[in-house]
């Protein structure tokens, strides 16, 4: 890490692309300012950053903020050259997906901030989704700087009511987010409990949450509460792993019991890596 005129700047990143880790489906408050440079609002913290090949660049950060917080955040300290030649050696299925989608990192985001994003992606495109979460933190997020705002407590969102979040555009949605919030605010569900239990208990106490089903409480687990092994199933995983394990249209929790028992601990970087090739194929074919 070295400091350049205000500018902190990581050399030697591998196996990590900025524009794949953002953009792979698995976060939602961030605005893409040119090729490989974004604005992420995350952690109450707006930043400014931008990677030119295997150099990634802070622009508004200082060190501490970057070691304590940012390295963390996407999973720098980690070594997915590792995790990628096991998933390779056991599975010789997956290589097409890693090979395309090399420099997807998970993300350790927020707690509270990922269930109620993965609440409102329910039966949801990721813009759409993006624009909810963009309008319900102007509605009673901290103001950063940007235009953009810091994704809400648990009591700003009840303070405006399932009323004030339906006018996000919320939908159904609003319910959910409300009870979610309740829940949290009473400590019915609570990010330390949650970081102790195991992968099941941990899925069965999100399952309390209203609106809350297996797809969004695997998100959560492993987007937030490092459950790495997690396995969210949603239309184009089901449809990936059709085509590549099954070859037959086969329900959700057959495919859900498959991916835990086949990729194991390694579950949750099988996942982001079908995930997103199978989410950029269909861009590619429809074109």
């Amino acid at each position: 890490m070295c400091e350049d005129n205000k500018l902190i700047k990581i050399s030697g990143v591998k196996d990590f692309m900025l524009s794949q880790t953002l953009e792979c489906g698995q976060c939602f408050h961030f605005t893409k300012v040119d090729e490989e440079e974004y604005l992420v609002s995350a952690h109450n913290r707006l930043l400014h950053v931008s990677q030119q090949d295997n150099e990634l660049i802070f622009h508004n950060a200082t060190s501490e903020e970057v070691e304590t917080i940012w390295l963390h955040y996407f999973d720098l300290k980690r070594d997915y050259s590792a995790i990628k030649a096991r998933l390779m050696s056991m599975d010789d299925k997956l290589h097409p997906a890693i090979n395309e989608m090399w420099g997807v990192r998970i993300l350790n985001q927020d707690f509270f901030e990922t269930l109620i994003s993965f609440i409102i992606s329910q039966n949801q495109q990721i813009p759409r989704i993006k624009q909810i979460v963009a309008a319900l933190s102007k509605a009673c997020g901290k103001e950063l700087s940007e235009g953009m705002h810091a994704f809400p407590g648990p009591e700003d969102i009840l303070a405006i009511g399932e009323d004030g979040v339906k006018a996000c555009k919320a939908g159904f949605r609003s319910a959910y987010i409300i009870d979610a919030c309740q829940k949290v605010v009473d400590g019915v569900i609570c990010e330390e409990e949650l970081l102790d239990m195991s992968y099941e208990d941990c899925i069965a106490k999100l399952k309390e949450i209203k609106g809350v089903g297996d797809k969004v409480a695997n998100c959560v687990a492993l987007f937030s509460l490092g459950k790495r092994s997690a396995f969210p199933v949603d239309v184009w995983i089901k449809r990936i792993m059709e085509s590549i394990y099954f070859t037959e249209e086969t329900p959700v929790q057959v495919i859900q019991s498959f991916a835990t028992e086949h990729f194991g601990e390694f579950g949750g970087y099988a996942q982001q890596y079908l995930f997103y090739y199978a989410r950029e194929t269909s861009k590619k074919v429809k074109k």
